[in-house]
């Protein structure tokens, strides 16, 4: 009976986490995001700066995907890995490949991590170059490729009108 118990309060551990990221991708994808040009390549007065992005998910994995996963994400981990599965397998953004220069891209941890910090605690774009080594502009457009994403996997589910069952779910909740 006990592992009954915890096994329903960890689905809806889940449906509420889910539920509440949906919604803060609703609002955040019905908020207008400032059109950044496109540049294209090399422009003259901007400068490079080398971003180790191998080191960056090294230490994200040491430092946040370990046992004090729960703290510091305040979700189950194998609700973040099953977000994760979903937005890669929906929309390729989300995978890393090579870029131009056939450098590793940002991993799809370090994409999923930013865009659910900056959504959870209004992080700004501009703070996420420090701690994860990803450039405002990336930051910004990684966002809207996770709303836009989220929105079309879970919008069926979670941003809907609440039917009979649900009702009767949570009044049997309560």
């Amino acid at each position: 009976m006990r592992r009954e118990y915890e096994e329903f309060d960890e689905k809806d551990e889940a449906w509420r986490n889910i539920t509440y990221i949906a919604a803060m991708v609703e609002v955040m994808a019905c908020e207008a995001i400032e059109e950044q040009p496109q540049l294209g390549g090399f422009v003259a007065s901007f400068s490079y700066k080398p971003r180790n992005r191998k080191m960056a998910h090294e230490t994200l994995m040491k430092n946040y995907f370990n046992p004090d996963f729960k703290r510091r994400f305040r979700m189950r981990r194998y609700v973040f890995e099953h977000l994760l599965h979903d937005v890669q397998h929906v929309n390729p953004y989300f995978r890393q490949k090579l870029d131009r220069a056939g450098h590793l891209g940002f991993s799809p941890y370090q994409k999923v991590t930013i865009a659910l910090r900056m959504l959870a605690y209004a992080s700004p774009a501009d703070a996420m170059d420090d701690t994860y080594g990803m450039s405002k502009s990336t930051c910004l457009n990684n966002l809207v490729e996770f709303c836009h994403t989220i929105v079309q996997i879970y919008k069926e589910e979670y941003l809907r009108e609440p039917n009979q069952a649900d009702m009767d779910w949570l009044i049997c909740k309560s």
